[in-house]
């Protein structure tokens, strides 16, 4: 009876719980990838088809070929890359000169990175259209690319200048006295060393871009149309077709959560690591 105490009070308070929380985080998921595999008929007269003989792949079929979606996730992977490319160029070398360089106003630039943070990205998508339609980039990717990396670079650069604090600045001495230049010591002994953090802020980049909408609704248009918008396009004005509409949400999930599953280990290290040295 004492044996079977502990393992009941785990059940309880531990796995009983855990279990709960991923039922209910993996449930509406679930249901989506249900939803899609379901007939169109069947749904509306039925309901989600939960038995696998009942599932049809023709929500995907009409998808790819009624529908310019796979253009659109086309346009998202480029100003999503795009955003990742600019956004770890510009984080990388402020996060350098904030860890290694001890300069007035330091501390004052570093607050203003949180202070960004705390406003809605609505209030900044009127001065970036009016910017965008001066500079003639309305409906480009180089418009998204650029209102994207407004919203990454803030936290990026706290995330890369923690990590980068734990990096002893001796190597970076020892790298010019041996020759390097400033950018050489960067490139050569830094960058290395940061690859599991420069991984893990890449990947939040990736996913804030990928998953945006509303910079993608108000820069974009029909030239250049993201995975996002063209899901709010599928919603019709007096019908909805759930199949459709969730035949789309699983292909647009599914780069990220690939993504994820091959580099989880390099983003966990590099969130923990970046944690605990600055």
């Amino acid at each position: 009876m004492s044996r079977r105490t502990p393992l009941l009070r785990r059940i309880v308070t531990t796995d009983l719980p855990v279990a709960l929380i991923v039922c209910f985080a993996i449930g509406p998921y679930l249901w989506m990838v249900l939803t899609s595999l379901t007939p169109d008929k069947r749904l509306a007269a039925i309901g989600v088809a939960l038995a696998p003989v009942d599932w049809v792949i023709e929500n995907y079929e009409r998808l790819f070929s009624r529908t310019t979606f796979i253009e659109n996730l086309g346009n998202s992977l480029i100003v999503a890359s795009g955003t990742v490319v600019v956004g770890l160029a510009l984080s990388i070398t402020a996060a350098y000169a904030f860890s290694r360089f001890r300069f007035r106003g330091r501390r004052f630039l570093m607050l203003q990175f949180l202070v960004i943070n705390m406003f809605p990205i609505v209030l900044l998508i009127l001065p970036l259209f009016v910017m965008m339609r001066r500079l003639g980039l309305l409906d480009t990717h180089a418009a998204l690319i650029i209102a994207n990396a407004t919203i990454a670079i803030p936290f990026s650069v706290w995330m890369l200048t923690s990590y980068m604090n734990g990096i002893p600045t001796e190597l970076d001495e020892a790298a010019m006295t041996d020759g390097c230049s400033r950018t050489g010591a960067l490139w050569r002994i830094v960058l290395p060393l940061c690859w599991p953090g420069m991984v893990a802020t890449g990947i939040y980049i990736f996913i804030t871009a990928w998953n945006e909408y509303l910079y993608a609704l108000t820069l974009g248009g029909r030239k250049v149309r993201t995975m996002t918008v063209a899901l709010q396009t599928l919603i019709g004005e007096y019908q909805i077709e759930w199949g459709l509409l969730t035949a789309g949400g699983v292909v647009g999930a599914l780069p990220v959560t690939i993504l994820f599953l091959v580099v989880q280990r390099r983003l966990v290290s590099g969130l923990t690591a970046g944690a605990v040295k600055g």
